[in-house]
């Protein structure tokens, strides 16, 4: 368990963070500022970069945070879709895309004037056009 190193010098209530300490100082009207980070206290945060070259998330700058969400983003853009909606025939890279798209495919259905049922897939509005 995490134990409070900065404490309130009006009140003595003890905070985790720096920042959770200088905003309830508002409270008490004290003049308040969030500390910056000066160059030398800067520390390098790591870094994610998508193997493909060609890919915008190749640049370090426009890299990802974390390695989950770079192993993700690698599947969606660039990664075979496994799994496909047994509804609407749409496929998916990630397996949890899928499972989400799986729980509302064909739920949120929206009903015409003319009393015709449309999903939010523009595939079958299309298909009723067409007919």
């Amino acid at each position: 368990m995490a134990t409070n190193r900065f404490f309130c010098e009006i009140c003595n209530k003890g905070f985790q963070r720096e920042q959770n300490l200088q905003l309830h100082k508002r409270g008490h009207n004290l003049p308040w500022k969030l500390k910056q980070r000066t160059n030398k206290d800067q520390v390098k945060k790591k870094v994610y970069i998508c193997p493909e070259k060609s890919c915008v998330h190749h640049d370090p700058a426009r890299a990802l945070g974390d390695l989950t969400g770079i192993k993700k983003h690698f599947s969606r853009k660039h990664g075979e879709k496994k799994w496909k909606c047994d509804k609407c025939s749409k496929k998916y890279a990630v397996i949890s895309d899928w499972k989400a798209h799986s729980k509302i495919c064909g739920s949120r259905d929206y009903r015409c004037d003319c009393g015709t049922l449309f999903s939010r897939e523009p595939s079958s509005i299309y298909r009723f056009l067409l007919e």
